[in-house]
């Protein structure tokens, strides 16, 4: 426990545990030693929430136990991922600033893991490897005391207080203490899980192009396939269940489509928006599974939903991503959203292939027995009433406008 009930203090009692939600990445792997150094004895918890193999996994855990852990455990996140964020976010169907996919939405269930773990050790003392200048410390500190009296511990933004070139004095830090650098974290800031992939620093930071290194999941165009490719995706309630009739379980699903869609360079983009603390922030993503998600899901959507539904649901929906992206993942308000987005979809049932040539991806073909089809009329080609009753809806919808007109000629 802390020496003091003062959630500002950072005076460990010796030995004092903390937990410290950990990826292996340059910030992190700084924190392991800078903690133990200030008297802390340091449990890390890796909660792998996909876009990483055995071997990665195999590697993090090593990379926590050479900088000094006491103890490391790895959790498997992706199920929580999928029935926590993916399935609502495409309930949703929008982008935060109508483009951004959410790609580090994985930060809550990254909490969750690391909470359960101090419950284990009998510990209220937190640590994450956060910055001051960006949008997850917000995440993490939000998320964090919506669920209990925890004291948090933030070892970078303790560092920005002395240091401005913050990533460069964490590279000599660790390396003056025998412990080596990834060439890409020099270069990079990279989180990768089930989502996606996000990249920042380096030329994505100064608004140069980026760069070749700049690349996670998606092939380049000289290496995509000649011929094109077609997914058929079935949803129930809006959730997706199978992938070309097979049915399984969310996340492999989306671990599948982010495999398949990635070597048509689908999902790839550069986003430039408002962060949370009001900076703008500039970020390459590549989430193929995700956007082919969404893609199928608003084909489906708009087919079977009312006009009115499909009118409204997209204000809802901004406000949902809206508090996810700004930290306020266990707000009310956001539980109230995503009872109205689960009762839209109860009829959102039916199968939508997808095809892809390269970069995009199309809905081309929706089966449903919920698509609101007129059985007498088909759209600019045909209809089961008559001209005068053509005219006279035109005539009645029309009537607020042409009256202005008449008086005001």
């Amino acid at each position: 426990m802390p020496a003091s009930t003062n959630p500002e203090s950072r005076i460990p009692t010796p030995g004092s545990k903390i937990v410290l939600a950990f990826s292996g990445g340059l910030d992190t792997s700084f924190c392991i030693p800078w903690l133990k150094e200030r008297g802390y004895e340091v449990h890390t918890v890796f909660a792998d929430t996909g876009g990483v193999d055995a071997e990665e996994r195999a590697y993090i855990e090593a990379r926590a136990h050479e900088l000094g852990c006491a103890s490391h455990v790895t959790v498997d996140g992706g199920p929580a991922i999928w029935g926590g964020f993916v399935k609502p976010f495409v309930w949703a169907g929008e982008g935060y600033q109508g483009q951004y996919p959410l790609l580090v939405s994985d930060r809550y269930l990254i909490v969750d893991a690391a909470l359960k773990r101090c419950a284990e050790l009998g510990t209220k003392l937190i640590a994450h490897g956060c910055t001051g200048m960006g949008n997850d410390q917000v995440r993490f500190d939000l998320a964090v005391k919506a669920q209990g009296d925890y004291v948090i511990v933030a070892p970078i933004r303790e560092i920005q207080k002395e240091h401005t070139q913050t990533r460069a004095y964490e590279q000599a830090y660790l390396e003056e203490r025998g412990f080596e650098v990834r060439a890409k974290q020099k270069s990079y800031t990279i989180n990768e899980n089930l989502l996606g992939v996000t990249m920042s620093g380096g030329e994505i930071d100064r608004w140069e192009a980026p760069g070749e290194g700049a690349r996670g999941l998606c092939a380049k165009r000289a290496d995509w396939p000649t011929a094109p490719l077609q997914v058929r995706i079935g949803f129930e309630q809006g959730e997706a269940v199978s992938i070309n009739g097979e049915r399984m379980p969310g996340a492999r699903i989306l671990a599948w489509l982010n495999a398949e869609f990635a070597k048509y360079g689908v999902g790839r983009g550069m986003y430039t928006g408002d962060t949370t603390i009001g900076l703008k922030g500039r970020i390459i993503f590549e989430a193929p599974g995700l956007i082919a998600l969404l893609t199928a899901h608003r084909a489906l959507e708009e087919a079977v939903l009312t006009k009115q539904q499909n009118r409204f649901k997209p204000e809802i929906a901004r406000k949902w991503v809206e508090l996810v992206y700004e930290g306020f993942y266990h707000d009310p308000l956001k539980a109230d959203l995503e009872a109205f987005l689960a009762s839209s979809q109860a009829k959102v049932n039916g199968e939508v292939t997808l095809e892809t040539q390269g970069a995009r991806v199309d809905a081309v073909a929706i089966s449903s027995k919920h698509i609101l089809h007129a059985k007498g009329a088909v759209y600019a080609q045909s209809a089961d009433w008559g001209v005068e009753e053509a005219e006279g809806f035109i005539r009645l919808f029309g009537m607020s406008s042409t009256l202005w007109a008449e008086i005001n000629k």
